[in-house]
């Protein structure tokens, strides 16, 4: 992935496990307040949702980039290296990090949610007033230890989510989308990837394979592995191994973390295939993205102006 230097002055700066986004791949969380910019790249196994309600933001994914101004909102797969470059002094943006158990209950067009895993940025500014109002009750919903009050807030976000495909909207292209013309699904199909990602999300830290899921989800092991790949553009194994590598970047940031221990406890059976899958995503070892976040994160803010 070829991602330019960030523009990093005097503000926060994210860290990733910092917060549970990570650390908590299968979680639904949501999020309202002054984006702090990225100095590295990161990952999670969540479909993400920003709205900007003032100032703007700038995002580099693997194969494209784009920008936010006050009254866009956006939809990525969070499962790319992202890095937030830009967030101006004023800006507030508010959504939510959507795990895919939640992502394919949505009645979405398959034509959207199909590009969206393969890497492509919805955008639109079919935005208004009410946004402002509903993303901040439903982060104080969300936050607000009453159970009822956190399921409104995510039943409503849900339904906000899928209001989108009914206003314009814009794709952005991606390499990894070209040969998705034609390359469509049955929309009950949603039903049987949801099944696959509840059982992947109690169980991706144990020794799981395509049978045990499969089974799970009541389909035949081979129709399992096509119908996930062709719905997310990923392998069944493949999407295991993003939810423990997100745990892993979290656990990473913690204080005397254990590369060995950090491999053991987020499912991977040895260090060799921690250190292969860690570098295939994040172009460095663990053991180098453990040294440079922590640099990062004990320097002084002014040491990233321009």
């Amino acid at each position: 992935m070829d991602l330019a230097e960030s523009k990093v002055g005097t503000r926060a700066i994210y860290q990733p496990g910092a917060s549970s986004i990570e650390g908590s791949p299968t979680a639904l969380q949501m999020f309202h307040a002054h984006p702090p910019v990225m100095v590295m790249p990161h990952w999670h196994a969540q479909v993400e949702v920003n709205y900007v309600m003032r100032g703007s933001v700038h995002y580099r994914m693997s194969d494209h980039e784009f920008r936010l101004n006050a009254g866009e909102m956006c939809l990525f797969w969070g499962g790319q290296p992202h890095q937030m470059d830009e967030s101006s002094d004023d800006s507030l943006y508010a959504g939510a990090h959507l795990p895919l158990v939640y992502f394919f209950r949505l009645r979405l067009p398959i034509s959207i949610s199909s590009r969206l895993m393969k890497g492509e940025t919805l955008l639109t500014s079919a935005t208004d007033a009410a946004d402002i109002d509903n993303f901040a009750r439903w982060f104080r919903y969300a936050n607000s230890g009453d159970a009822a009050k956190a399921q409104h807030a995510v039943d409503e976000l849900l339904l906000r989510i899928e209001r989108i495909a009914f206003e314009p909207y814009s794709m952005t292209t991606s390499k990894t989308t070209a040969s998705l013309e034609g390359d469509q699904l049955h929309p009950n199909s949603s039903r049987s990837v949801a099944r696959i990602c509840d059982f992947i999300a109690a169980n991706f830290l144990q020794d799981i394979d395509s049978v045990d899921i499969a089974r799970a989800a009541d389909l035949h092991p081979k129709y399992a592995m096509n119908l996930f790949k062709r719905s997310t553009g990923m392998t069944l194994s493949k999407y295991v191994t993003l939810l423990r590598l997100s745990r892993a970047q979290a656990m990473l940031m913690s204080e005397g973390a254990n590369v060995l221990q950090v491999a053991m406890d987020s499912g991977f059976g040895s260090i060799s295939a921690f250190n292969k899958s860690f570098r295939h995503i994040a172009g460095m070892s663990p053991s180098d993205f453990r040294r440079d976040i922590r640099l990062v994160t004990t320097m002084p803010a002014g040491a990233f102006r321009n």
